[in-house]
């Protein structure tokens, strides 16, 4: 990816997700269509970009991480990773929004799309009890509290302690979800894959609703286009 000028928090997680999903999984080119792989537009007179890296793994339908950048004041990442419908896992997902004046807001979650394996979910219950402690937590926006689990840590980090903290967090979450996938078997139950379709597509939906990423697209690209985007790209409807 073109990592000009982003905040150094954005580059150091986006380039140690895509290193843990190297290192536990088999990762091959997701396809995705040509012309959203890299876009530019124009936001208020200022240069919007965004950049995308898909993947897939034998354990997850789709692996996605976006860089986007508004001018020289607002950098984004979001991170998300979809398990294949016959796979109990949970959807990870991490945004960053941030700029010269640093983080605004980080958040990261594995939210279940089946009971969450204990695999994960203790080894992540003793990291929040030992590490976790943030001057200044945000509230969950009304869309997202039906899909964020008790796992989800969303903060304004203060100060070089508390971004190195939540990107320890963000790779402890990624890597204990991806050691369990590398080990986990398929499912056979087709009750449990309907289920964890049925959890994905109500995931999507709901991230659907978040009313400042559909506006910064349909102010840059355009009603018809922000729609394209945000079903093909992002929040894969199926």
């Amino acid at each position: 990816m073109n990592n000009h000028n982003f905040h150094p928090l954005i580059i150091k997680l986006s380039d140690r997700i895509e290193a843990i999903w190297h290192q536990y999984l088999s990762i091959s080119t997701y396809e995705m269509p040509e012309d959203l792989g890299y876009v530019e537009g124009k936001l208020e007179g200022e240069r919007l970009t965004i950049q995308n890296r898909c993947y897939q793994s034998p354990q997850f339908r789709k692996l996605h991480i976006e860089l986007a950048q508004v001018g020289a004041n607002l950098d984004i990442l979001h991170c998300v990773m979809y398990p294949r419908f016959d796979y109990p896992l949970p959807i990870f997902g991490a945004d960053l929004i941030g700029g010269k004046a640093g983080i605004s807001a980080a958040i990261v979650d594995i939210s279940p799309t089946v009971t969450m394996p204990e695999t994960i979910s203790e080894p992540i219950r003793e990291w929040q009890k030992s590490q976790l402690s943030f001057s200044q937590p945000r509230e969950l926006p009304a869309w997202g509290k039906e899909i964020f689990s008790d796992f989800c840590l969303f903060v304004r980090p203060q100060g070089q302690l508390e971004e190195d903290l939540f990107f320890q967090t963000i790779e402890k979450y990624c890597s204990q979800v991806c050691e369990v996938a590398a080990k986990c078997a398929p499912s056979s139950s087709n009750h449990e894959q309907e289920t964890i379709q049925t959890r994905q597509r109500y995931y999507c939906q709901q991230q659907q609703q978040n009313d400042k990423t559909r506006r910064i697209l349909e102010k840059a690209f355009g009603k018809e286009w922000a729609d394209r985007y945000m079903n093909t790209v992002l929040f894969d409807v199926l």
